[in-house]
């Protein structure tokens, strides 16, 4: 192990050259999820005081929803009036994406001192023969640190990967929910839903309200018979949590969620199926942490107006209509569903940019994307994650061999590209990548005149896995 680094941390430049560090480190040493235990997170938390015991928590797993739940979650929170610290991760562009206080991303200012508080501590450990912290140990470190900075007396955190090997899994919460299981990191966690679901049902702590969504049958059964045995008390989506969806269009929903005595009538302009589900999942996670601390009224007044304010970056997100401009971050074949539904109800055809990661299915994604696509461009969004376009152009010829393609590594260029000539009654969508999201929120959020008519909310932070 190297030994601690004398060089403070002193600008966001430096904190996200030492945190990007700790990354390539971990690639070079083929590190491994199959960890013992959450022994290192906890000897870096003990370190550093033990941020995390001070805020209530909800803490949310899920193959797919964790982070829009965690927004709703947020919002909802911040209209009951409650001063709140958010955790989601990958970021979009910016590292103080992924750590919000009272809805806005960590000032570079506060999100500095906090990774110089875990710098030492982090390398110390890491030069030593005891636990040795992950980068996402450390994050997770820094999240806690800025949220007792800021003091907030909530904090809403998305779990990473899996859930009961996660860094942030090193917490004592108020609430738990597992949002969704896919087939999605097999190879980390399984190559079940049963599996997965045991994974993600990591979470649940002995005696603590616990929130499922739609989840299927054997998967359930697992987070169910975890539940039990733990003595949480467990809710589930269609079942004691209900939402009735009365409009779903390209202006998107109306519903209505009843949780017990609570009524929600609620609406978003948030696109797709899956945002009635998520809020939902939300109001329940709020009501069973704030309790009787909030009257039945003022919550579902509270949950009615954070859900309408509530915006998801780069999900299913709309830069522009007529023509519409799409940004998606679907990496997956179900988040991939979601899009390719809303784009039949666009009239089914679109000019798509696609960027892939090394570690995704590949074919089950150009299987739901090519039939959608009117003509296809393949960049790489990130150079050491993203597969080489070249590669994925051989699938696509062998597939749709008359399809209109273009290979186009750069991804601001294939963005541009994509975009010219753009027409009224065409669709344009980015897709296949958080890291190609955050890239095209950024260019083609700068195209002129029509083509900006919906960007009334550029702000806001990623929610990668959500």
């Amino acid at each position: 192990m190297a030994a601690p680094s004398e060089h403070s941390i002193r600008t966001l430049s430096d904190a996200a050259g030492w945190l990007e560090g700790l990354i390539d480190r971990e690639r070079s040493l083929d590190w491994s999820y199959a960890r013992l235990s959450l022994a290192p997170v906890e000897a870096l938390l003990d370190a550093v005081g033990n941020p995390e015991r001070g805020p209530s928590v909800i803490h949310i797993a899920g193959s797919k929803g964790k982070g829009s739940t965690a927004l709703f979650c947020e919002t909802i929170l911040r209209e009951a009036g409650m001063r709140v610290g958010t955790f989601t991760s990958p970021h979009l562009r910016r590292w103080t994406e992924r750590f919000r206080v009272d809805g806005q991303e960590v000032s570079e200012e506060r999100l500095v001192r906090a990774v110089e508080r875990v710098r030492l501590p982090v390398e110390e450990l890491r030069s030593g023969s005891g636990p040795v912290p992950s980068f996402f140990d450390a994050t997770t470190a820094v999240a806690w640190l800025v949220f007792a900075d800021a003091r907030v007396d909530y904090a809403v955190v998305e779990v990473g990967l899996g859930g009961r090997l996660d860094s942030t899994n090193a917490v004592q919460p108020a609430v738990t929910c597992v949002t969704s299981i896919e087939l999605e990191h097999t190879e980390r966690l399984g190559e079940t839903h049963a599996a997965i679901a045991r994974e993600k049902a990591g979470i649940l702590k002995p005696g603590v309200p616990a929130v499922v969504g739609g989840l299927q049958k054997e998967a359930l059964r697992v987070v169910e018979a975890r539940a039990r045995e733990l003595g949480a008390p467990l809710s589930r989506l269609g079942r004691e949590i209900e939402v009735e969806v009365d409009v779903e269009d390209l202006r998107g929903s109306r519903f209505r969620v009843r949780d017990a005595a609570l009524e929600v009538c609620a609406r978003t302009s948030l696109l797709g199926a899956h945002p009635p589900r998520n809020a939902a999942l939300a109001v329940a996670c709020v009501r069973r942490m704030l309790g009787p601390a909030v009257s039945l009224d003022a919550l579902a007044g509270a949950a009615q107006r954070g859900i309408e304010r509530t915006r998801l970056p780069g999900r299913l997100e709309v830069l522009a209509r007529e023509p519409w401009i799409l940004v998606d971050s679907a990496h997956t074949p179900a988040s991939v569903e979601a899009l390719t539904a809303v784009l039949d109800r666009l009239g089914g055809r679109a000019r798509l940019v696609v960027s892939i990661s090394s570690d995704k299915d590949v074919e089950g994604l150009l299987s739901l994307l090519l039939p959608r696509a009117s003509r296809l461009t393949l960049t790489r969004a990130e150079a050491t994650r993203s597969l080489d376009p070249a590669q994925i152009a051989r699938i696509v010829r062998e597939r749709a061999p008359t399809l209109p393609l273009s290979v186009v590594p750069d991804p601001t260029r294939a963005l541009r590209a994509a975009a010219e000539g753009l027409r009224e009654g065409e669709v344009l969508c980015a897709t296949g990548s958080v890291y190609l999201a955050g890239i095209a929120r950024a260019v083609l959020g700068e195209l002129p005149g029509s083509l900006r008519v919906a960007r009334s909310h550029r702000g806001g932070s990623p929610i990668a896995h959500g």
